[in-house]
């Protein structure tokens, strides 16, 4: 990580460390404007709009083209990976999720179990300190839950049939004791290399910010902010598989359309709109941190 390197406003670790987040001896620190995710959530399916329909659906997602990759996964030759468990909404799982990548960033360097203050977490969770009563620690016990149920299982084949699995999680475990206000959270260090600096892509607080109650443009942002500098157009099929939205398929293209608007609305994104054969393909033209002035985050 020597020197700066601004390449069409998308940031990336490893490429980039920007003011908005510090490395000292590689270690990453997430601060209040930006926070860290692993670049393999944000383009699965894993965090999506919230749906009452869907509320409690357990899904599969195909996670190997994103996973394989892993020292852990070509250490052991596993070929298939799969990401299952119940839905995960941007309302609240991935505020919850963000905390954790942010306390692991704070506080887990040199272990893979950390312990910190409720207070502390619902902080880096980005709730607001008058919301801290009974009802959040419900909502985010809850969402915890939810993210430890999320399991990731590896697999090896060969021409004999299944030969190894390995099955693991987005989080080991998780410890609330709201009497003595404190947090304990635990990863699965075979996995840690997914929160290392080559595997992560900074996304910063200020367009999810000004999304409130957007989610399906919460969730676009991340996806697109985890694609490279200068990415293929992208298709709204590519799209609709990420939000994983339950509507009609015409419904899901307005819904789109509009999150794309929302975006382009508060500064972040400059795109067009294409159709090649009855496919539809969105062009990404630039990307900006810096949103437009009296944008409300």
């Amino acid at each position: 990580m020597n020197g700066y390197n601004y390449m069409n406003d998308n940031v990336y670790i490893g490429e980039v460390i920007g003011p908005d987040c510090e490395s000292v001896n590689n270690k990453l620190t997430v601060t209040s404007k930006a926070t860290v995710q692993p670049v393999a959530l944000m383009r699965l399916n894993v965090f999506v709009p919230s749906s009452r329909p869907a509320k409690g659906t357990r899904t599969s997602i195909d996670a190997t083209s994103v996973l394989k990759d892993l020292e852990f996964s070509r250490r052991e030759g596993y070929d298939d990976i799969r990401i299952t468990g119940e839905r995960l909404s941007m309302a609240i799982d991935f505020k919850v999720w963000v905390g954790i990548i942010e306390a692991f960033s704070k506080y887990g360097l040199k272990t893979n179990s950390i312990k910190l203050t409720f207070h502390e977490f619902a902080g880096m969770c980005r709730f607001e300190s008058k919301r801290f009563d009974s009802r959040l620690r419900k909502s985010i016990s809850e969402a915890l839950t939810r993210i430890r149920g999320k399991t990731i299982t590896f697999t090896r084949s060969d021409s004999e049939g299944l030969q190894k699995v390995s099955v693991t999680g987005l989080l080991k475990t998780g410890e609330l004791d709201f009497a003595n206000d404190l947090v304990e959270l635990e990863a699965d260090q075979r996995l840690w290399e997914l929160y290392q600096t080559d595997y992560t892509v900074l996304l910063r607080h200020k367009p999810i910010n000004a999304l409130t109650r957007k989610e399906a443009a919460q969730a676009l942002y991340t996806f697109i902010e985890s694609l490279p500098t200068n990415p293929v157009p992208i298709s709204f099929k590519r799209i609709r598989d990420r939000l994983s939205l339950l509507s009609p398929v015409k419904e899901q293209n307005r819904i789109i359309k509009l999150a794309l608007k929302q975006l382009q609305d508060i500064g972040y994104l400059d795109h067009s709109i294409t159709k090649k054969g009855k496919e539809t393909f969105i062009l990404i033209h630039r990307r900006s941190a810096n949103l437009k002035p009296g944008t409300a985050v």
